[in-house]
């Protein structure tokens, strides 16, 4: 199966698997389903979800694997420190950082090595993780909503790769305009 099929096949088999789940515990206010939607909610984390699956495209190699692991591990983290009261500075500026500075990665088809790529991603992984935790609903489960925001940000990222891997070789320049529409958001998002 290729790319852009296996990445819309766990779209949608995540997307039925949970709809049922979500519903299964009645008086909850959110769970898995809430969790696996919320981030589509923000153009800000659906951007910067994406982006970083197509930059992992551009870098190549274990990139493409590594860069989204280490986000969402990252985001994991940043998700169980807010939800135990324990922010980053900054907040909504590092999110917003994160669309301005991945965007113009891809934008320029920026290469580094694998582990620094990682550690970038990851450093703004933990403010979009944060965001998730403090914006958990109020009496959701914090484990079944985690559990739903990470299957859908691993959805996203390899929606992004395979975006990615296919724009390279079909249409490299729509890997640009891309990286640089996310700036662009990130640029609105600054002057707001």
């Amino acid at each position: 199966m290729n790319e852009p099929r296996r990445s819309l096949a766990c779209l949608l088999s995540a997307l039925l698997l949970f709809s049922g789940a979500a519903q299964a515990h009645p008086g909850h206010a959110g769970g898995l389903g809430p969790g696996f939607a919320h981030p589509f909610s923000g153009l800000d984390h659906l951007l910067t979800i994406i982006v970083v699956g197509i930059w992992a495209a551009q870098l190549g190699g274990r990139a493409r694997w590594v860069v989204p692991l280490g986000f969402v591990s990252m985001m994991t983290l940043g998700a169980a420190l807010a939800l135990g009261g324990i922010l980053p500075p900054a907040l909504d500026a590092g999110i917003t950082l994160s669309l301005l500075v991945l965007g113009l990665l891809v934008a320029f088809a920026r290469r580094m090595p694998s582990a620094v790529a990682t550690a970038l991603a990851a450093a703004f992984a933990l403010f979009h993780g944060a965001a998730h935790g403090i914006e958990l609903p109020y009496l959701a489960d914090p484990r079944w909503y985690s559990l739903g925001f990470i299957i859908a940000t691993l959805c996203l990222h390899g929606l992004g790769v395979a975006l990615g891997a296919f724009a390279q070789r079909h249409l490299p320049i729509a890997t640009r305009m891309a990286g640089a529409a996310t700036a662009g958001a990130g640029v609105a998002l600054l002057m707001t």
